[in-house]
């Protein structure tokens, strides 16, 4: 996955006035399955859009496979968008559907014939060709929906918030087939999400945007474990988000206590914020932690409880497979490497990266 396949080039988009893009720059790998991932109005879907040629930029370039597209229309781009209304086509049977973009470039019965046939097969909906839409299910209608555009052969498939009208079951479902689908096709897959456990789950890489930014740019793994700011450390699973002062490399205090971790860099007596998974909080013997605290609230979860514990005025999450009874007192420690140091922002809309490098 080294070659740039869409390069996006300080793009900006500005509507009735307001930026939603601020000079976005964004390349997207050949075979990658790269996910925008933001709450509502960061920017995400005008992103996929503008890569769509359903919206052009106020400013910047889109280059595909090195060639400027900035103003080409989307029919004639060499990709597919799958959008979350699915825009089946309720008069036509699922064949007439799949086939539709087909009989537009007037390819013969025979291609097409072959084609339907390879698509269901693909989303695993074989013999479904003369099936009514309304007679299909919601996970069947977005097959279908998929099915009908990579009959087409696009080198990307843009898909925006696919999953949204699922239910759970389902979702998590066509999850799965996402990825065989991705693995099987070899195409480059982007995709549009609020969901961090979608984006966790599926992706290569994830580029969490707020505000018209890109706040980080990583793998699933990078962007839980190692969030840039505040706000990725917020959006991207349960933390426990503190202010601290990082009194010398390896060394940081926390709601008055010192603890041990592990980042460099930061200065002396510096201002930091720190994230700590709830995972990553252990409850031991009051004398034996960093800091005591008192257990306020426990909610069984069935893999682990979720626990509240009040400690040093602040209200720290803790999930672990020990139970401790409400009101108990308790110790919280924390290992050095589970300390994540970041950087506090100058600005509430500072961006923490321009680029994916």
């Amino acid at each position: 996955m080294s070659n740039r396949l869409i390069d996006l080039q300080h793009i900006t988009k500005i509507f009735d006035g307001e930026k939603i893009l601020d000079d976005l720059n964004l390349y997207i790998r050949e075979n990658e399955f790269l996910t925008l991932l933001g709450p509502s109005g960061c920017g995400k879907t005008t992103t996929l859009r503008i890569i769509g040629g359903f919206l052009f930029p106020d400013e910047g370039s889109v280059i595909f496979d090195g060639k400027n597209i900035t103003q080409l229309a989307p029919n004639k781009r060499q990709l597919n968008t799958v959008f979350q209304k699915y825009a089946l086509f309720p008069n036509m049977n699922v064949a007439e559907n799949i086939a539709f973009g087909l009989r537009i470039k007037k390819k013969s019965k025979a291609y097409i014939d072959d084609k339907i046939k390879y698509a269901l097969k693909l989303v695993n909906l074989d013999g479904y060709e003369k099936r009514k839409i309304d007679a299909l299910s919601g996970g069947q209608q977005q097959r279908i929906a998929i099915a009908r555009a990579i009959v087409n052969e696009p080198k990307v498939l843009l898909l925006d918030e696919p999953l949204g009208a699922l239910d759970l079951k389902m979702r998590q479902d066509m999850q799965y087939e996402l990825i065989r689908l991705k693995n099987e096709l070899g195409i480059t897959f982007v995709y549009v999400t609020h969901d961090q456990e979608e984006a966790l789950t599926m992706s290569d890489t994830i580029v969490v945007m707020n505000g018209g930014y890109i706040q980080q740019i990583g793998t699933p793994e990078d962007i839980y474990n190692e969030p840039q700011n505040a706000f990725v450390a917020d959006f991207i699973g349960d933390s426990n988000l503190l202010g601290g002062t990082m009194i010398q490399d390896r060394l940081v205090e926390i709601l008055g206590a010192k603890f041990l971790c592990v980042d460099e860099g930061f200065g002396t007596n510096n201002p930091v914020d720190v994230v700590i998974r709830p995972e990553d909080v252990e409850l031991v013997k009051p004398e034996v932690g960093i800091i005591k605290g008192r257990v306020t609230s426990v909610i069984f979860k069935g893999v682990h409880y979720e626990m509240t514990v009040l400690a040093n005025n602040f209200e720290w999450l803790v999930h672990s497979t020990d139970m401790y009874p409400a009101d108990s007192e308790v110790g919280i420690f924390v290992k050095p490497f589970n300390i994540q140091i970041m950087h506090k922002p100058e600005s509430e809309d500072e961006k923490a990266v321009d680029i994916n490098e």
